[in-house]
């Protein structure tokens, strides 16, 4: 005889709440403040002076050429636009562009890139501990743990130095075993700004070859520092000396399509047949995800690679971008001390040495919102809008 129970299926209504996201959050609350001052460093996206996120030129004349040309909205297949990583091979690779051993396909952004790695890596190695400086960009741990890896943090920032925790670093990377993956930021780090020198890279290198390590680079920014080569110099340095490596890289920023989430996957064996086969697991698990990545952005990017004009433009569209944060930068700098350090990193984002009671000062009294962790948008500031910034921080830290 059957006994009766209580027991039911666990449904949909069963879910336990989800931890938003702080950012989401942060947008929220200034989406609601009613203060037409209130100023937004926290959003990661470029602004030029006027506080606009522009729509490049070049991108402007590349969709309307695919506007006029364009065919057919026939499904690509799983590797994407096979012409758009063809062209952005030079620019990703640099010298290695022609070796056969690196293989790349398009991804809905540096995000899928950043996914597909590691559930490739996951396959390959699911015992591969991931070695993670702290703090990173927030959405690294969730999608290493997605996979199953496990990770092992760092310190990589001083915070209130204001400075690379470099000895840490080194000694987290002495102490991984062989065939752990290190993570690593390929320029204008994400979210502290401070980028490893030509000699700490040197040094960095050295060791993930030592000690049998797979470097995973997350390259999101290339050309907002320095300039294009120069940005990736880190990077190709390991390329020089690694048999096996994984890079996620995205187009997002320096062709300014960030909604139209635009990267790809490059990965590195010791043979172009070792490779091939990692690919077929690639091409997998994108079919499993996403089938196919959407084509617009990536279709966009390459036109202008393509179209020698267009081609012969972007890098001076670039240029005026990165101008302006490293302009910005060198304001917030001279204006005091404390913030001089500012101006010696890279990229979009840097940290302030504030607590967060104080973050939540700046918020309240001057409408300036930003990361608990005082990670702010460099140029998330308009023009008019940096020395009422400024002001406002210096009073915080005195206080």
């Amino acid at each position: 005889m059957l006994t009766e129970t209580d027991t039911r299926a666990r449904g949909l209504a069963d879910l336990p709440a989800v931890e938003t996201d702080s950012l989401l959050q942060l947008i929220a609350l200034c989406n609601a403040d009613p203060r037409a001052e209130k100023i937004d460093v926290g959003v990661g996206v470029f602004r030029d002076g006027e506080g606009r996120t522009p729509i490049l030129k070049v991108i402007k004349d590349a969709e309307q050429i695919l506007l006029d040309t364009q065919e057919s909205k026939s499904y690509l297949g799983m590797a994407g636009d096979k012409r758009y990583t063809e062209l952005l091979r030079p620019i990703a690779l640099g010298r290695h562009a022609g070796d056969d051993r690196i293989a790349g396909l398009q991804t809905p952004g540096g995000c899928g890139a950043l996914r597909l790695g590691f559930e490739l890596i996951a396959t390959a190695n699911p015992q591969a501990r991931v070695i993670v400086g702290t703090p990173t960009w927030p959405n690294h741990p969730p999608i290493i743990r997605a996979v199953g890896l496990q990770i092992v943090e760092y310190p990589y920032y001083d915070r209130d130095g204001c400075r690379i925790r470099f000895e840490a670093m080194v000694d987290a990377l002495n102490d991984a075993r062989p065939g752990d993956v290190v993570l690593l930021h390929g320029c204008c780090h994400n979210p502290t700004g401070a980028d490893l020198s030509d000699d700490q890279w040197d040094e960095v290198t050295r060791i993930i070859v030592d000690r049998r390590l797979l470097p995973f680079v997350d390259i999101a920014y290339q050309g907002f520092a320095r300039g294009l080569e120069q940005d990736a110099r880190g990077f190709h340095g390991l390329l020089d000396v690694c048999d096996e490596l994984i890079a996620a890289h995205s187009c997002d920023k320096n062709f300014s399509v960030y909604r139209d989430r635009v990267g790809s996957l490059y990965v590195k064996t010791g043979s172009a047949e070792a490779t091939a086969r990692a690919m077929a697991h690639v091409s997998q698990r994108a079919r499993e995800m996403w089938s196919m990545p959407p084509d617009h952005g990536a279709a966009a990017v390459r036109i202008v690679l393509d179209t020698p004009e267009l081609k012969t433009r972007w890098p001076d569209e670039l240029a005026a971008m990165r101008d302006r944060i490293n302009a910005v930068r060198k304001r917030i700098a001279a204006a005091d001390p404390r913030l001089a350090y500012i101006g010696d990193q890279f990229g979009m984002f840097s940290m302030l040495p504030v607590t967060k009671d104080q973050v939540l000062a700046l918020r309240e009294k001057h409408a300036i919102y930003m990361a608990d962790s005082g990670r702010f948008n460099v140029v998330g500031l308009s023009d008019e809008q940096v020395d009422r910034f400024i002001t406002a921080v210096v009073e915080t830290l005195d206080a």
